[in-house]
């Protein structure tokens, strides 16, 4: 049937379809019986006859609770070219599609290896792929859609997914273009009734109009039922009159042809042979394809080779809502009985057919939790275990079931799910440890950055409780969801001091990298030297367990080991990488690339922090995306990008500020200071810095706002603060007392050199220079660039040029445009000219081709630069191919050279 009133429309497909590779895809959203199915139909036709290969695949109602079910129906035609995909893509993949045994995989790897796959399919035949109503796809099936779509940059591969209105998907947020469907105009609303219903009398006519109002299903739906006098509630939703119709439509056809066409709208799948078998378990004979031929002529139903389906999804939600429990009960457990060697779905239609507590039924759904989960659908095992607990006879199973389905429905990232099921299972008798497993099962949840302070003061108390009846596991988690949440809020010295003496009270040994990091988070200062030793202790075998490098190099920034930091994180990444974990990943790069930031090495940091931007933000991480885009912010300020920098800090900033995410707004505060600096505004440097030390100030957190002495120090003094500024230092001093944290005591000397009576500074200055400062050439920089500074004005200028000819050196290398600005001037002002510096690739390239080059120049191969960066090996090589010329070279070995030379630093 030809569509009216959707040129516009169509030319977006055509152009779309026509050019694969150039456009990622849309997402055609509009009402039940919009088009969208139609408009769909139309770029299929285009796409095939353009010579493009079409998969497709449709989310079902009934299948939404069946882990990769929406993945398996778009890769089944496909399914030979998984087996020559990289083997741990090929084992993610053949574990979801349920093929093979194996661990669990990860969502990610099996999006990758999705994308590898139809990557090579689109080499061979450029790809068109389908995604029809995705709200209803099974979650794990529209996250990897999701992960795909994002991905899509020069692939010969064009995705067109479409999607209800007013429902949710992971799809909308993956980067297609919004195609919005909306009503005909009402000369196209008669156009298309006059074409399907021409003989209608001229009442009829305007009311079909009237009550389809520009809806192209209604259009053609309602004409029957207008005609009879009760066949319209007015007061009734369009969608739910359109359902009416359907119904009264099934109620004229004979009771055979009616019980089959239930167990089509019950089944899970579009099989025939399904269908059928089970309508004859119900009727007590052998039904054939011709007992659905008056459903196919009410136009209900249409059948094909081995196939039955709805002309639309009203049609089939709207049989069901009109059977009874009692039929539908039949059904079900007919259908139950016909998938006798498929698990999963004859374990789901006997909980439908069940009506009370049934162990045996809850037994099924636990097992097919345990599949699903064994295949990494996490929402998918979930929701067996929430009905699994309903079916439940015994109270204890129950509360245990919905527990783990609450820990489930966290780690998937859906906290309404998770906090409800939490409240059910708290009604029942819980045992003390399940009680404790309730009580910190949210902590998954953003750090408790939603929750009141007073909270770490219960989980303190919790941890303690748990570890006295004996259970020492729970108890170190429970500490250290509460240690974390000491770095996104502030709970006071008092918590702080409680959470201590329930860590030293564990029987865990003091060296255990949990115990470290604990401390680490807690008591940044008072127990900054015992963590740092643990910490160094513990950097000869970094890289053994992802991780516990990742939490390590946590702990590091926390009290200030910024090389360290950088270390554990740049350890902690390929093993999560490799599992698939990208979660965890986003967490790891973030504190990298804020470590790598501080000590200067702006080359590796700035795709670092790139890529934890895009994570964080894809894993639904708010507050680590502020605080990887604060980072941004802050080497943006230090290239001489002020504008831009100034634009992250206003974006991180609306991150941080809702919740009261105290990292965020310290990073956010710092870059800001770093870009009046770097502008001359000192003024606005000191009030933006000094904001990070002030304990009442919502941008201060504890280990933070000891971190920007130096920057502070160099504000302070040139805006003519530093009287402010010595009281403030007099209580960092105190804190180095207790720590030998590197970041702060670098701070102090630099602090105390520049601040010095004229007798002092030079052996302060010298001291500073000599402290070992291997792995932080912008603090050794810094230092050569004030001291030059003062023995200039000390009228020792030949002095002088040896430590700013350093300093420019140093800051050209690391790319701190208005530092290496300050060091020609000053040159200059020694008597000695300087070179301009000319771009070097940190200018050329964007983060994500650095990211890249870099890889590429340590030999990884196309295909191994993708699996690191989660993309296809042709797009790589796409990438490549732009960054060569850019760079002026033509090989692998040149591009190395390049990125070598830039990242010889001096005194790295």
């Amino acid at each position: 049937m030809a569509l009216f009133g959707r040129e516009a429309e169509l030319r977006v497909l055509a152009e779309l379809v026509g050019h694969p590779g150039e456009h990622r895809g849309v997402l055609v959203q509009g009402e039940a019986g919009i088009g969208k199915s139609a408009l769909v139909r139309e770029s299929v036709g285009a796409a095939q006859a353009s010579g493009l290969r079409v998969l497709t695949t449709t989310g079902a109602e009934a299948e939404q609770n069946l882990a990769y079910a929406g993945l398996h129906q778009l890769l089944y035609p496909v399914r030979a070219g998984v087996e020559v995909l990289p083997d741990p893509q090929r084992d993610a993949l053949r574990g979801a599609l349920g093929l093979a045994e194996g661990a669990e995989p990860s969502a990610y790897l099996v999006g990758l290896a999705t994308l590898t796959l139809l990557a090579e399919e689109a080499a061979v035949q450029p790809l068109l792929v389908v995604a029809e109503d995705v709200h209803w796809l099974d979650r794990a099936s529209a996250d990897v859609f999701g992960f795909v779509a994002r991905r899509i940059e020069v692939e010969p591969i064009v995705m067109i997914a479409t999607l209800r209105e007013g429902e949710q998907s992971p799809m909308r947020d993956a980067g297609l273009s919004p195609m919005p469907v909306g009503r005909l105009s009402d000369e196209v609303a008669a156009e298309l009734l006059d074409s399907v219903a021409p003989g209608l009398r001229a009442e009829v006519r305007a009311q079909v109009l009237q009550e389809a109002a520009g809806n192209p299903l209604a259009l053609t739906e309602l004409p029957a039922a207008v005609g009879d006098p009760g066949g319209l509630d007015l007061m009734l939703p369009l969608s739910d009159r359109l359902e009416r119709t359907f119904t009264a439509r099934m109620a004229a056809l004979p009771a055979p042809a009616r019980t089959a066409l239930l167990v089509a709208a019950l089944n899970q799948s579009d099989s025939a042979a399904e269908t059928l078998a089970a309508t004859g378990l119900v009727l007590g004979s052998a039904a054939e394809p011709e007992i659905l031929t008056p459903a196919v002529e009410a136009r209900l139903v249409e059948l094909g080779v081995g196939t039955v389906t709805f002309r639309h999804p009203l049609m089939r939600s709207a049989i069901p809502a009109a059977a009874t429990f009692a039929e539908r009960r039949r059904a079900h457990l007919a259908l139950a009985e016909t998938l006798r060697e498929q698990a999963d779905r004859r374990a789901w239609h006997r909980a439908a057919a069940t009506a009370g507590a049934d162990e045996g039924v809850a037994a099924e759904l636990e097992r097919a939790a345990d599949r699903a989960l064994h295949r990494g659908g996490a929402a998918a095992a979930a929701a067996a275990l929430e009905q699994a607990a309903r079916l439940s006879e015994d109270q204890d199973r129950l509360a245990l079931r919905l527990l783990r389905a609450a820990e489930l429905a966290v780690e998937s990232g859906r906290r309404d799910t998770a906090e409800r099921l939490v409240r059910e299972a708290q009604a029942h008798d819980l045992s003390p440890r399940r009680r404790a497993a309730a009580s910190w099962l949210l902590s998954g949840f953003e750090d408790g950055m939603r929750e009141d302070v007073s909270r770490v003061a219960e989980l303190a108390e919790l941890a303690g409780s748990v570890a006295g009846d004996g259970h020492v596991e729970p108890a170190m988690r429970i500490l250290w969801g509460a240690a974390m949440r000491c770095f996104w809020s502030e709970p006071g010295p008092e918590i702080r001091r409680a959470l201590l003496g329930v860590a030293d009270r564990l029987p865990v040994r003091d060296d255990d990298p949990r115990m470290v990091a604990v401390a680490a988070y807690v008591a940044p200062f008072d127990r900054g030297a015992h963590v740092i030793d643990g910490l160094r202790r513990l950097a000869g075998v970094a890289g053994a367990d992802p991780e516990t490098d990742r939490f390590l190099g946590s702990a590091a920034l926390q009290v200030g080991a910024f090389d360290l930091a950088a270390r554990f994180s740049a350890a902690a990444a390929p093993g999560l990488r490799a599992r698939g974990r990208l979660g965890l990943l986003a967490r790891a790069l973030a504190v990298q690339a804020w470590s790598l930031a501080r000590v200067g090495d702006l080359v590796r940091a700035v795709p670092v922090a790139a890529e934890a931007v895009q994570l964080a933000q894809e894993t639904g991480q708010p507050f680590m995306h502020g605080l990887a885009m604060a980072v941004q912010g802050e080497i943006a300020a230090l290239k001489g990008e002020h504008e831009e920098a100034r634009r992250l800090a206003d974006e991180a900033e609306r991150a941080g500020l809702a919740a009261g995410a105290r990292p965020v707004l310290a990073t956010v505060q710092l870059a800001r200071g770093l870009a009046s600096l770097s502008e001359g505004r000192y003024e606005d440097a000191f009030a933006d810095l000094v904001r990070m030390l002030d304990p009442a100030d919502a941008a201060s957190q504890l280990a933070l706002r000891a971190y920007c002495v130096a920057e502070l120090t160099e504000a302070a003094v040139r805006a003519g603060r530093a009287d402010d500024l010595r009281g403030i230092l007099h209580e960092l001093e105190a804190l180095a007392a207790a720590t030998p944290s590197p970041a702060l005591h670098a701070g102090l000397r630099y602090a105390s050199a520049v601040l010095a009576p004229r007798e002092e500074a030079d052996k302060l200055f010298r001291a500073a220079l000599g402290a070992d400062l291997t792995g932080w050439p912008a603090e050794r920089g810094r230092v050569h660039l004030a001291f030059g500074e003062w023995l200039r004005r000390q009228r020792r200028v030949v002095e002088s040029r040896a430590h700013l000819r350093t300093a420019r050196d140093t800051f050209d290398a690391l790319g701190w445009v208005a530092w290496a600005e300050r060091a020609r001037r000053e040159l200059r002002s020694a008597g000695e000219s300087s070179p301009n510096r000319g771009p070097d690739a940190l200018e050329k390239l964007t983060p994500h081709e650095l990211s890249i080059a870099q890889l590429a120049a340590e030999g990884l191969t196309n295909r191994e630069i993708g699996q690191r960066l989660y993309l296809s090996h042709r797009t790589v090589g796409t990438h490549l191919h732009r960054i060569f010329p850019k760079l002026g070279v033509s090989s692998r070995a040149d591009l190395g050279r390049i990125l070598q030379n830039l990242e010889e630093t001096p005194y790295r």
